[in-house]
């Protein structure tokens, strides 16, 4: 059986953490071996962080080789282009709209990418463009959007309702627990733009 490999890519402080702690878990749950990490590093809120979640009979590593992911998550679009590079070229990205502009950006040293979704289509890659920071605002709380980017993947991996609500159960905390499983829902059940590929 072969390995799926998952890619994480955002800043600090937008959940990544936890979402390769839910997925592993997802995958432990349903028999498979499992090898996760995430590089977070001295990152401080709004620095650059990713993770890895990969899955299969038998795993060795949680490094996925360069251009052998099958998905990425990125929650912030810039660190999704960044790290396009580890992905096969027919990979599907759950692009987050939501943009951090970096320092360099901010003092007018470099410029934000015009059109990210475009850029990474460019590439061979399915783009589904989730605005997720706004659907969680909707829902009551920003910080649902990482939620809601795992919800949308959900839909593309082989694990039951049961595994994923059992491990969003055990990992945020009991009070945002209710607002957690309906982001969820919603990032499964969203009309993301889908840019095709060229």
């Amino acid at each position: 059986m072969s390995v799926t490999s998952i890619m994480i890519a955002g800043v600090g402080g937008q959940g990544l953490v936890l979402l390769t702690r839910v997925l592993a878990q997802v995958a432990l749950a349903a028999g498979y071996d499992v090898k996760s990490g995430d590089v977070v590093g001295l990152a401080q809120r709004g620095g650059m962080v990713w993770g890895s979640v990969r899955y299969g009979e038998k795993v060795h590593s949680p490094l996925i080789p360069r251009g052998q992911g099958d998905f990425m998550i990125a929650m912030e679009a810039l660190e999704g282009l960044r790290f396009a590079h580890m992905l096969k070229p027919s990979a599907k990205v759950f692009l987050s709209k939501y943009r951090i502009l970096p320092n360099r950006v901010l003092i007018e040293k470099d410029e934000y990418p015009a059109n990210i979704p475009l850029l990474l289509g460019e590439r061979g890659l399915v783009v589904v463009e989730i605005d997720a920071e706004q659907m969680a605002v909707d829902l009551g709380n920003r910080r649902l959007s990482n939620t809601l980017l795992l919800g949308a993947l959900s839909v593309e991996l082989p694990f039951s309702k049961d595994h994923w609500e059992d491990a969003l159960r055990e990992n945020v905390p009991p009070k945002t627990l209710d607002l957690n499983l309906l982001a969820f829902a919603a990032g499964r059940n969203t009309e993301a733009q889908t840019c095709a590929t060229t």
